[in-house]
């Protein structure tokens, strides 16, 4: 036949459209040409798909080869169209399963010598072909196990361009080839570390335990030394394991960032960018292919900003939205890419750029200015959308044994925060919302488990005297009723509050 179709996926963001390649053979000038809004590396696709047929023996016929991407309006990028194209281009002219090409969606960048190679985003890809109805989807085999995470898809995993026509029905010679590896292997899950290895900070210990009960962002200042790093890397043992769709939502993240995925972890995430990242490397975007950022790879998990005194202020502010929405969109010119961004923030910063400022038996060497400019990068805008503000201190006697009885262990903690997510679920269960973090503002104020006015005095007191705004305000309230949910307690009560209170003033014990 002398027009032929199959399928192929855009990704844009987590977001996928199917898309029908059409491959139109005339009697016209030897030509091959792609159109329907390709971007550079889509258009170079042509060579590749060529080369890669000759080197298979399925040389393409000479004349003119018009593939078309529809719907054209959609932007299209990178070289997992190449699969699709060439055995489009190939159907036009051989004997070829019409109806089961036209059925499958092709994913792959196709090697010069006719290999399938993996290319990123292949989970997102086939989930979005399975909501499309789509049951069979054709992947380089280095992505097979990716992509068989997806429930109801038939997946089929080749080595070459040969291999695949050949199951469309096409008799050529498909001699067995190395396959084309990933190029790093995929991370094995961690093993959490030990809370209870975590010596004299009870009080940040604690904290920890409330904020991961309510999905509650922490920030810890203190001196280098005091076990802020130590703390932020035991949250994700603390928090409860991923459900499906979390994880699913994860793996596809870190799929798109070109991560290798092989199966599906129920840890959450932890990321811990450097300091000197860019806005770009915190929310994500590119040139050419939006990409996600480090808070993306973050969501459902914990951020960690470590020496966040150190990293520019436009960045840090450039976190204020994803914040409040759980979302982020990068615009680009022609394309709008939107990524998940419910993640847990905990940042850590020093008192001043030496680390000596107010420390007892430190000598602070900092000038008063760079004291201000240094702690400034905090911009208020940014402390407003904190939960918890804890100010730590060096420990003074490295005691091998804890002091109040047995140290809170990983186990115990996340049994703890357990109990308290599922009595918080319960009572929100006529909700939209599951965590505290997540309930707004009003609902909390006027709900109907508002609590009472003398239960709301202390922060009453502290929003007249502008101790705290109202945004702060409702923060109180969540952080009181994770506190109220690790007691058991049905109702907040005056005693939540204040803690709550203390807890989001940072006051040093």
């Amino acid at each position: 036949m002398s027009v032929a179709r199959t399928l192929s996926v855009a990704l844009n963001g987590l977001e996928g459209a199917i898309v029908e390649v059409e491959a139109d053979l005339s009697e016209r000038t030897p030509q091959f040409n792609i159109i329907g809004l390709p971007d550079k590396s889509l258009g170079e696709a042509a060579q590749r798909v060529q080369n890669a047929c000759v080197n298979r023996g399925l040389a393409l016929p000479r004349r003119r080869l018009t593939v078309n991407l529809s719907p054209a309006s959609l932007p299209k990028h990178g070289a997992g169209f190449d699969l699709a194209i060439a055995v489009a281009a190939l159907a036009t002219d051989r004997e070829m399963d019409a109806a089961g090409v036209a059925a499958t969606v092709h994913l792959g960048e196709l090697g010069l010598d006719g290999r399938l190679r993996p290319v990123p985003g292949v989970l997102p890809a086939v989930a979005a072909a399975a909501r499309a109805g789509i049951r069979r989807v054709v992947v380089p085999r280095a992505n097979e196990d990716e992509a068989r995470l997806v429930e109801g898809v038939e997946v089929l995993g080749a080595v070459c361009l040969a291999e695949v026509v050949r199951r469309h029905g096409l008799d050529v010679d498909a001699p067995p080839l190395e396959p084309v590896e990933l190029g790093r292997p995929a991370a094995p899950d961690e093993e959490a570390p030990e809370l209870a290895e975590v010596i004299g900070q009870r009080e940040a210990v604690d904290a920890l335990v409330v904020a991961a009960a309510g999905g509650h962002h922490l920030l810890m200042s203190g001196p280098p030394g005091a076990g802020k790093t130590m703390l932020a890397r035991r949250l994700p043992g603390i928090l409860p394991e991923l459900d499906e769709e979390a994880a699913l939502a994860v793996a596809s993240v870190r799929s798109l960032a070109g991560e290798p995925i092989t199966r599906l972890t129920r840890v959450p995430p932890f990321e811990a960018p450097h300091h000197s990242a860019s806005i770009a490397a915190l929310v994500g975007g590119g040139s050419r292919i939006v990409r996600p950022g480090a808070i993306a790879r973050a969501s459902e998990g914990v951020l960690f900003l470590d020496e966040a005194g150190e990293f520019a202020g436009s960045a840090l502010d450039a976190l204020r939205q994803p914040l409040e929405s759980g979302t982020i969109v990068i615009h680009r010119s022609g394309v709008t890419a939107a990524y998940p961004a419910r993640f847990q923030m905990v940042v850590a910063t020093n008192p001043c750029p030496c680390g000596n400022y107010g420390v007892p038996g430190g000598t602070c060497v900092c000038p008063p200015q760079a004291i201000r400019r240094y702690l400034g990068r905090l911009s208020g805008p940014l402390l407003d959308r904190i939960d918890i503000e804890l100010a730590m201190r060096r420990v003074a006697v490295a005691q091998h044994e804890p002091v109040h009885g047995v140290a809170l262990t990983t186990a115990v903690a996340r049994e703890r925060v357990a109990e308290a997510r599922a009595r918080a679920e319960r009572r929100l269960r006529d909700t939209p919302w599951r965590r505290n973090a997540d309930v707004p503002g009003t609902w909390l104020r006027q709900g109907p488990l508002a609590p009472m006015p003398v239960v709301r005095r202390p922060i009453d007191a502290a929003l007249h005297r502008g101790m705290l705004t109202l945004r702060s305000y409702d923060r109180v309230l969540r952080v009181a009723w994770s506190i109220a949910d690790l007691a058991g307690r049905g109702a907040i009560d005056v005693s939540d509050v204040g803690r709550a209170l203390y807890l989001k003033k940072g006051i040093p014990s």
